[in-house]
Formats: C-alpha cells, structure tokens, sequence
C-alpha cells in the first residue's frame, strides 16, 4: 500500500487530526506502518488462526483481535 504523498505539505489535509480522540490518533498511525502491515497480512493469510499466533501479534502491537464471527443458535 503506497500513500498518496502528493499533497504531505498542505495543512488541510491534516486538519482532521485535531479533532481525533487518541485511540483514532493511534489508528492513523499504526495504519501506516510497513511493520504492521505485513504482521496484519500475514496473520489474514494464515490457514489457521491459532491462539499462539494471535496472542504474538495482539502483544507486539498492544492491540486485541476480535475472533470471526460464527453462527449461533439459541
């Protein structure tokens, strides 16, 4: 993924950061790291989401993963 860098210099086009709650500021940033992004792919790639492999990338970004959802009957 390559970011538009064409207009990195206007200010408006970050005008929208200053109204983030810090959770989004996070969002914003870890997006855009190369690091996550290849973690991020390789755990969606994966052929099986073990609680091991989940658990390594849920501490080395400090986030938690939601499970996929499944059908359920009541």
């Amino acid at each position: 993924m390559s970011p538009d860098a064409s207009r990195w210099r206007s200010s408006s086009t970050y005008d929208y950061t200053d109204h983030l709650t810090a959770p989004d500021f996070g969002w914003e940033w870890l997006r855009r790291n190369e690091g996550y992004q290849r973690d991020f792919d390789d755990l969606r790639k994966a052929s099986s989401q073990t609680p091991e492999l989940i658990e390594r990338a849920s501490a080395k970004w400090g986030l938690r993963f939601r499970g996929f959802a499944s059908a359920r009957r009541h």
